[in-house]
């Protein structure tokens, strides 16, 4: 199985560094190796998590964030990569609107 990041996703990955990095040092870096950690794991278990908005839905280990994404015959395709303590409505904006930008 191969993965393929969308930009959308990167920007996510992105603000997320930036923000943890204002809260210590170091922990931006260990937000993004967290989460491309889980990213990676999508290679063994991509597909087994529930969908929602249209989308499976990987929640992070270690932070409030969860990974939306599809598959398409043999690949991933992250979409978005969101904080979970952003209103429902708000994810489900952000995850609509990616859909048509596409």
């Amino acid at each position: 199985m191969r993965i393929k990041i969308l930009a959308s996703a990167l920007d996510d990955l992105h603000t997320g560094c930036l923000f943890y990095d204002k809260q210590g040092e170091g922990l931006g870096t260990y937000f993004l190796d967290s989460l491309f950690s889980d990213i990676d794991s999508l290679v063994l278990h991509a597909g087994i998590h529930q969908k929602f908005f249209g989308y499976h839905r990987l929640l992070s280990k270690r932070f409030p964030y969860a990974v939306y994404y599809t598959l398409e015959k043999d690949l991933v395709v992250v979409w978005r990569v969101l904080d979970l303590r952003r209103q429902p409505a708000g994810i489900h904006q952000a995850l609509g609107q990616q859909r048509t930008s596409r």
